[in-house]
């Protein structure tokens, strides 16, 4: 079994070997993954972080052995605490990370930070509402992670994590996580609320606020509210998502 490290801000993760093919998700400075295929230009991989799984450039990746994998993996995290901020390489050079970045791994690449990072984090409720606020109005992205570009589950999967929760990529495997509630009013700010399509599948997913509000990744992350039926669009004054269930993760 082969190994990899993120050493760059933003990787894609694609469906096909394919610049072309559609983006899974992203990787992120700091993220660790299996190889599980080797080609010329792609591997397949499987990400430590979630298990996703997806076509990477092998441009866009250093490989390392399977002691270095397991050093890592068991090094504390420190995830970068601001929206952007810089590393600076072995050369001198300065490259930019995005919120959440593994700076754990700054020594192992002879890279630096000397910015703010999130360690030995208590989860709650606080916190993951400071986090997703500080989301807002970003573009919606399919297959984003960050503010340069983010979709709703990768918004939720990214505000957990940055508040010590590990939760899984999609929204229709993050609704298998957490204590499910049955109305509405028995929510707290933090909880994830789950929205399906015609066919009933789990298709979108936000983050309960206080007062009956939501913020969730829509065309931008916005703020709008919820109510028994859905979400309602404030701007078009229309119900835009039929509401599933809303899943308690914090106990």
């Amino acid at each position: 079994m082969k190994y990899g490290l993120c050493n760059l801000s933003i990787v894609p993760l694609r469906n096909e070997a394919s610049d072309r093919s559609e983006l899974e998700t992203q990787l992120i400075y700091g993220d660790l993954f299996q190889i599980l295929e080797s080609r010329k230009n792609w591997s397949f991989i499987r990400l430590e972080r979630d298990k996703y799984e997806g076509w990477i450039d092998n441009k866009q990746f250093v490989e390392i052995d399977k002691s270095d994998f397991t050093t890592l993996q068991n090094t504390p995290k420190a995830l970068t605490d601001d929206v952007l901020d810089y590393i600076t390489l072995e050369d001198g050079q300065m490259q930019l990370v995005p919120m959440g970045s593994n700076v754990a791994v700054c020594s192992f690449l002879n890279h630096s930070f000397e910015g703010n990072v999130k360690t030995s984090i208590t989860p709650s409720y606080e916190g993951i509402i400071e986090t997703a606020i500080l989301y807002k109005n970003t573009p919606y992205l399919w297959g984003g992670k960050t503010h340069f570009g983010i979709d709703c589950s990768g918004f939720t999967q990214m505000v957990y994590a940055l508040n010590g929760i590990a939760i899984p990529r999609n929204a229709s495997e993050q609704a298998t996580v957490g204590e499910a509630l049955s109305f509405v009013e028995e929510a707290t700010a933090g909880d994830l609320a789950f929205f399906d399509n015609a066919e009933g599948h789990i298709t979108h997913v936000g983050i309960i606020l206080d007062d009956n509000y939501i913020i969730h990744a829509h065309g931008k992350v916005r703020i709008d509210r919820i109510d028994q039926t859905g979400i309602f669009n404030t701007d078009k004054k229309v119900h835009t998502h039929k509401l599933r269930v809303i899943k308690k993760i914090i106990k």
